[in-house]
This record gives C-alpha cells, sequence and structure tokens, in this order.
C-alpha cells in the first residue's frame, strides 16, 4: 500500500527531478509515454485535476469534477495496464535501481507529456496569456540589470 501511495503522490504532484533519474526509470517513462494515447494522458489530467479541485481553497473554482470515483478507476486502469501489461520489464528494472521513487520519476515524465499537450491548446494558452498583463514590467526589468 506504502508503494502505490509514493506512485500515486509522485504522479500527482511531479515530486521527483528528473535530472537525477535512474536510466531504469528513464526507460519505463519512455515506455509509459510510448504506451499511451492523447486520451490516456487526457484521463491522466483528469484524475490530477479532479484530485486538485478537492482542495477547499480551489473547489470554487471547479465548476465541474466529474465523478471523482469514476475518474480515479479510469486513472487505476491505466496506471495497472501501464506497469503491468505495457512496460512490466521496465517497471521491475525501475523498481530494483530506485524503488518507488523511479517509478514517480517515470510518471513524472508521463505528466510532463500530459500538461505539454493540454498546454498546446490555444484556448490554454490564452488563458495563461492573460498574466503578463498582470505582470509589473519594471520591477522585472531590473532584475536584469
Amino acid at each position: 500500500m506504502k508503494f502505490i501511495r509514493l506512485v500515486l503522490v509522485g504522479a500527482l504532484l511531479g515530486a521527483s527531478a528528473l535530472s537525477q533519474a535512474s536510466p531504469q526509470a528513464e526507460a519505463l517513462g519512455q515506455c509509459l509515454a510510448e504506451n499511451t494515447s492523447g486520451k490516456d494522458r487526457k484521463d491522466l489530467a483528469r484524475w490530477v485535476y479532479v484530485a486538485m479541485s478537492a482542495h477547499p481553497e480551489m473547489k470554487a473554482l471547479a465548476t465541474q469534477t466529474g465523478n471523482a470515483d469514476e475518474v480515479s478507476r479510469v486513472a487505476g486502469a491505466l496506471f495497472t495496464r501501464l506497469l503491468a501489461d505495457n512496460c512490466p520489464a521496465q517497471t521491475r528494472a525501475a523498481m530494483q535501481a530506485g524503488g518507488p521513487v523511479a517509478i514517480q520519476t517515470a510518471f513524472t515524465t508521463l505528466g510532463q507529456l500530459a500538461m505539454q499537450e493540454l498546454m498546446s491548446n490555444k484556448d490554454v494558452a490564452a488563458t495563461l496569456g492573460q498574466l503578463e498583463r498582470h505582470l509589473d514590467r519594471a520591477k522585472l526589468e531590473a532584475l536584469a540589470r
């Protein structure tokens, strides 16, 4: 159970630094990426979104989170398929080399890929771009001097 919690928390938070990834964790991350579709990566992002929207300070921002149990069921099936069916040799090697941290690192790679896909949407990019209107350019430019 501890292993599963560590993997899930790592996937949710992206807790591991990829610069410290073992070759086995990198190989698992590559396998995870190669064995997911755009839909799979959106299912992963949906699970993260639903989990984050459970926080009391985020609930008001989440207009619709869907059925959290169903979203978790889909994510659980995805995690199981990837680790046990698609990438069992890489999962074993990563576990032997680095334990749960190696699995977290591999899922961080997949999470980054999922986020890149979401961020490339023009509506998401436009919303992120709104930040620029609220930056204090003078203060930020002063840092470059």
